[in-house]
């Protein structure tokens, strides 16, 4: 025979100080566990938003990212005219060789200086990257050592604002627009143009190519045919799936959540037993009527499960929605973290996520916690003596 759940309820109200020290202990661990999954979230988002399915990137092979990556002129030439890429109105092949360089800027209210990536670009960049739009300003105009900032990178960064100037290897670059990224990995980026990039830095080579296959058909044809000639040394793939790879930032952070989470969990779960240890201590003689009304053993264990699990839970939607509020507290005030890129050593911006998936797996965190923190003392109190039980003040 079960115990009803009302008789849980009512040691829960009655026992209210321990119950709203139990819940508020495991709701701050939840939220904090979810937070941190929530900023690892964030920085996959923005890689996997990252990029055209239509587009193909082309870099050296070998390399991780465009930053370390070297594309000869004599090879753009080459891919620039292969049959299946796709051409514009004027006639012109759908491809932009560019450069990728690591700048520093000093951060904005903050002391010390931060890496960046600027991007040169060529028109035709412009054209295969629709999600890239300017938001204030004007693009920028080759030869004037002009540049165009993303504005959250902006936000970020002494010398990014409209009319701001800021250095690049032995010249000063004058911000002349701001673009938004839609929450790509190009909303850590500053654009100016390809050659210009290359004459200021003294580069020979690009760092990467893409271009748009003139058809689906085309895509694959021409990836293979790239990765297969041996003369070119490159490696071709969709620009979206290259992106998404990129997401090696979020590992440690996704590793410092499952740790924070494990640390702060065997807390909870050992403050959870301090409260069932002191349930079970006062409610002795209680335990010991119920064996004598008939109660197994089993259902005093199943029963003590059941009230630490469910205030357990309370805590995990309670810090579940505390991480929500936050979550929609920084998207309402445009607030955006930063983090190192561990593959071209640059400053990510980025906007942490809470969905509904970390949501929920926040609550099941919680019951996980309120079930180990539960057991042993349900355990001990199935196995009270039944007249030492009804004996005890």
């Amino acid at each position: 025979m079960a115990l009803p759940l009302k008789y849980n309820f009512r040691n829960v109200i009655v026992r209210w100080r321990s119950t709203v020290s139990t819940i508020l202990g495991i709701a701050l661990v939840v939220a904090v566990f979810v937070l941190l999954r929530g900023l690892a979230r964030g920085i996959e988002r923005t890689n996997g938003n990252t990029g055209d399915p239509r587009n193909i990137i082309v870099v050296r092979k070998g390399s991780q990212a465009e930053s370390g990556s070297l594309v000869s002129r004599e090879q753009f030439r080459t891919v620039q005219f292969l049959k299946g890429i796709a051409r514009n109105e004027a006639g012109e092949p759908v491809v932009s060789a560019e450069l990728v360089m690591i700048v520093s800027a000093p951060r904005r209210g903050a002391p010390g200086e931060a890496n960046t990536l600027l991007r040169g670009v060529t028109p035709r960049g412009m054209e295969l990257r629709p999600q890239v739009t300017l938001v204030e300003g004007r693009w920028f105009k080759p030869g004037h050592r002009e540049v165009v900032v993303a504005r959250r990178l902006a936000s970020r960064f002494d010398g990014f604002e409209i009319g701001g100037t800021f250095k690049a290897g032995a010249e000063r670059l004058n911000v002349v627009g701001h673009f938004d990224g839609t929450g790509s990995a190009f909303d850590s980026e500053a654009w100016m143009d390809a050659d210009e990039c290359r004459a200021i830095f003294d580069r020979d080579m690009y760092s990467s190519l893409l271009f748009r296959p003139a058809d689906p058909a085309a895509m694959s044809e021409l990836i293979g045919r790239i990765e297969s000639d041996k003369r070119l040394s490159l490696r071709a793939e969709r620009e979206v799936d290259y992106y998404a790879k990129q997401t090696m930032t979020a590992v440690p952070i996704k590793y410092l959540a499952g740790f924070l989470g494990i640390a702060m969990s065997i807390g909870a779960v050992f403050a959870a037993m301090n409260t069932m240890y002191a349930s079970v201590a006062s409610r002795t003689r209680e335990i010991g009527t119920l064996r004598v009304l008939g109660f197994s053993r089993r259902s005093i264990v199943a029963s003590f499960l059941i009230e630490g699990s469910f205030l357990a839970m309370i805590g995990g939607v309670l810090g579940s929605s505390l991480a929500w509020f936050v979550y929609v507290y920084v998207v309402l005030r445009g607030i955006n973290f930063g983090t190192l890129d561990f593959q071209s050593f640059a400053e990510t911006v980025f906007q942490f996520r809470v969905t509904p998936d970390l949501m929920i797996l926040g609550v099941a965190f919680s019951a996980a916690i309120g079930f180990a923190g539960s057991l042993l003392p349900a355990l001990r109190a199935s196995r009270l003596p039944v007249i030492a039980a009804l004996k005890s003040l």
